[in-house]
């Protein structure tokens, strides 16, 4: 089973959050059933998380087995772009205002469901909205 990484796992990881030793367990498991994926747009994410470098990055990705989808393919793209803009749509019915822009976490959501069986994440309230179908952890 091919898991995919949101960049709220890792850097509750490295930040010694409260969810630490959880996520290092999730990692840990989730790694046991199958390869550990994060797409393009987290590898961007991580080098914004505080106190790291590109080479604890590298070092990360490589000790823990963490691949890297650098190429999204034009589905991955599409599934993306129809999921963004049905948030668009319940955000301005809701009197909500105009949408966020939050389309990394559309990406992080449409190269799950296309590239992997699973999204690890702490934030699966949005991803469960916009990807139904989409298995999500914890």
């Amino acid at each position: 089973m091919r898991s995919a990484i949101d960049s709220n796992v890792i850097v509750a990881l490295w930040s010694r959050e409260p969810t630490a030793s959880r996520m290092a367990d999730l990692l840990r498991n989730a790694s046991a059933a199958g390869p550990l994926a994060i797409s393009a747009p987290v590898w961007t994410e991580l080098h914004a998380a505080p106190g790291t470098e590109p080479d604890f990055i590298a070092r990360f990705l490589a000790d823990t087995g963490v691949e890297v989808d650098f190429d999204l393919d034009e589905r991955t793209w599409r599934r993306a772009a129809d999921a963004y803009a049905a948030y668009a749509t319940r955000r301005r019915a809701s009197a909500g205002g105009e949408p966020k822009r939050l389309l990394v976490d559309f990406l992080v959501g449409a190269h799950a469901r296309e590239r992997a069986d699973r999204l690890l994440t702490l934030d699966p309230q949005r991803y469960r909205q916009a990807f139904d179908d989409l298995r999500i952890e914890p």
